[in-house]
């Protein structure tokens, strides 16, 4: 089925359509400055991914979707039936690899373990995209996964394909379209509203159990313009500040760590089984 032009794309199956074929990256063989190449022609998807995310992600929006989602009223799940879930999902946000979660999970995770860092960052590692269950409730993809930004204010011209902004109603609001916006000079990220998606669910999903700097890790891991680009300092507080290493520390893993070569599940399970029940309660609300 064609997408008409301004609609966006409310089902997941339906990105299949935008894939003409996928394109692994041979083990070993991808030099870093090839990770996130947006202009790879065998993922126009993600182009058309992000035309929809910086459409439709307005101040309004974030607030409908915090009403919606954040009560966590939606179900509980044990990890391993979240992490089952994100088997069927391929990120199409994502110009790199299209391996299954799981094992782009199992991935980053193993390579925080075999650098030696704390079972709560491995952790982290293991968990960070699981806020992309929001997939299972019908959410579209853009409104799940992407880059991550600040609404309410200008956005910066360092987030990927910001031209797409243009089409944004909140580009032509008076306050909206402000650099500063709704908010305050170095009011903290606590305060501001990101972009809504799998970062900001799953922070408020996982923030009773795990340290502060793992909820940096997982709330901010897609704010590449903060994090990368040195964006929206205007905005932080000196926590914030103490925390980005944290988020830099983590993104290595997050990105360099893709390969077409799945971990083996069977090996692994049982570790991170036992890892998640260290820090987590039985089943969680999602």
């Amino acid at each position: 089925m064609q997408q008409p032009e301004n609609d966006p794309i409310t089902n997941v199956d339906d990105l299949e359509e935008f894939i003409s074929h996928r394109v692994y990256p041979e083990a070993g063989t991808k030099a870093r400055e090839d990770y996130r190449n947006y202009e790879n022609p065998a993922r126009e998807c993600v182009r058309e991914f992000y035309r929809l995310n910086h459409r439709f992600q307005t101040f309004d929006f974030v607030q409908k979707k915090r009403d919606q989602f954040l009560p966590l009223r939606k179900r509980e799940m044990t990890i391993l039936e979240a992490l089952d879930y994100l088997n069927t999902l391929v990120d199409d946000s994502d110009p790199d690899i299209e391996l299954d979660q799981l094992q782009h999970l199992l991935q980053t995770a193993e390579a925080i373990r075999a650098d030696g860092h704390e079972d709560w960052f491995v952790l982290t590692g293991f968990l960070h995209d699981l806020g992309k269950v929001l997939c299972l409730y019908g959410e579209p993809q853009w409104a799940v996964v992407g880059d991550t930004f600040p609404v309410g204010c200008q956005p910066s011209d360092r987030i990927v394909y910001s031209e797409f902004f243009s089409e944004n109603p909140d580009f032509q609001h008076a306050v909206y379209s402000s650099k500063l916006g709704v908010y305050e000079p170095s009011c903290g990220l606590r305060n501001i509203f990101m972009s809504w998606g799998h970062d900001e669910y799953l922070y408020y999903v996982l923030e009773p159990y795990l340290p502060e700097p793992a909820l940096y890790m997982i709330r901010y891991h897609s704010f590449y313009a903060w994090h990368r680009e040195g964006q929206y300092d205007w905005l932080c507080d000196d926590h914030d500040r103490q925390m980005l290493p944290w988020v830099q520390k983590f993104n290595p893993y997050d990105l360099y760590s893709k390969s077409p070569t799945p971990p083996n599940w069977k090996e692994l399970g049982s570790y991170y089984v036992d890892l998640c029940a260290k820090f987590l309660p039985g089943s969680i609300r999602f």
